[in-house]
């Protein structure tokens, strides 16, 4: 009798190495290290560590690792302010100083230009930074999950540990698994009440959680904006309707957190969690929020792209328009517009504003920005790029 034998590849086992010496920083929040001629991307290192690091990934010339154990701390290194810093992804660099953060992304910009892109640069101006490095971000979303992310000492623990919900961020490189958030950093403190207010309740009253392999469950997403104007806007993402829960819920959000302008529902039954596709439904308010920057308006629907940290947008537009050095004779032409905040920004110094945004409903929002801020000689189309230009 003939045997048949399947042969079966054994893992690899990768190595931990001790005493590295890290020696500066990569793109993603790396940093990095020279090993035997291999460079090795690091995460959670800081350059002037020396650690033990535990390889991940390895390449012929390349390898991944994570720091098992700092063993000499860099000059450079802070302690981070956030109990979730490390396991969640929101916030890569809190263990380095924001001035040291901007050095790094400084240098890391012009490698690119130069190793990537060829370009000859001239003198670099030095990187303009946030004032503010907290409670900077108008817009979040939340995970629910019925697969709690556990970390290394709660596994290491001898009691029983059992599936459990949570409310928070997905985890970096782990797609099913979502970290319990109970405090962020990165939106006013409101995004805590609510979270935390909704977490409590849902628990309290067996709401069930998305599974995202089984596509299972009710509650998948909390998706907050919060503008610099006090306006707030939450959509909240359901896996399928049910009325009389919905209502419920959505009547608990508006008591918790009566400051909410709008509350929205979702319902997406997709496997993904995508709802550009969707149509978010008014529960409560006038369906959208208005935020400044300088002296103008602009009205941002659930759908709507506008830039994340609005005091930097102020900053980085303000720079854009000094730079162009309008004289009232030139046509701005806004790409990729978005709702049109960049071109209504630059519009008191141009002939002509044509946005143009393949999102329909971003250019609803762009038209009535334009006349919310009585700018007449503003055209916004809706389509891609290459058609509409072409």
């Amino acid at each position: 009798m003939n045997k048949v034998f399947s042969r079966v590849r054994k893992k690899k086992k990768h190595p931990l190495l001790q005493n590295i010496a890290v020696s500066g920083y990569a793109a993603e929040g790396k940093a990095l290290a020279r090993v035997d001629g291999k460079v090795i991307f690091i995460s959670g290192a800081v350059p002037g560590d020396v650690a033990d690091i535990q390889i991940t990934k390895s390449k012929k010339d390349w390898g991944e690792a994570t720091v098992k154990e700092i063993k000499v701390p860099s000059p450079d290194r802070v302690q981070p302010f956030c109990k979730h810093f490390g396991v969640c992804g929101g916030c890569k660099w809190q263990m380095l100083p924001y001035e040291k953060q901007l050095q790094y992304k400084q240098e890391e910009t012009e490698q690119n230009l130069k190793r990537i892109g060829k370009a000859d640069l001239p003198p670099v101006m030095p990187i303009l930074g946030s004032k503010d490095t907290i409670f900077y971000r108008n817009k979040l979303e939340f995970t629910f999950s019925n697969k709690r992310f556990l970390t290394q000492d709660e596994i290491g623990t001898d009691k029983v540990l059992q599936r459990e919900n949570a409310l928070g961020y997905h985890v970096p490189r782990i797609f099913d698994k979502v970290i319990d958030i109970h405090e962020c950093w990165l939106m006013d403190e409101v995004n805590n009440r609510l979270r935390n207010g909704i977490r409590e309740y849902t628990i309290a009253n067996q709401l069930e959680y998305y599974d995202i392999r089984e596509h299972t469950g009710w509650l998948r997403n909390i998706i907050i904006r919060y503008c610099t104007t006090g306006e707030l806007m939450v959509n909240i993402v359901l896996n399928h309707e049910d009325e009389e829960m919905r209502k419920k819920l959505l009547d608990h959000v508006l008591a918790i957190v009566p400051e909410i302008t709008t509350l929205l529902y979702t319902i997406n039954p997709k496997w993904n969690d995508s709802i550009h596709d969707l149509g978010p439904q008014v529960y409560s308010g006038k369906g959208y929020v208005v935020e400044k920057l300088e002296e103008f308006s602009f009205i941002i629907s659930p759908k709507s792209f506008f830039q994340t940290n609005t005091k930097q947008a102020e900053t980085l537009y303000a720079v854009a328009r000094e730079f162009a050095g309008l004289t009232g004779n030139e046509i701005v032409y806004d790409l990729y517009c978005g709702t049109g905040s960049i071109g209504i920004f630059m519009s008191r110094g141009a002939k002509k504003i044509i946005g143009v945004e393949v999102i329909a409903e971003a250019i609803e929002d762009a038209k009535r920005n334009a006349a919310l801020n009585n700018v007449n000689h503003a055209e916004f189309f809706a389509g891609d790029v290459i058609d509409v230009c072409t």
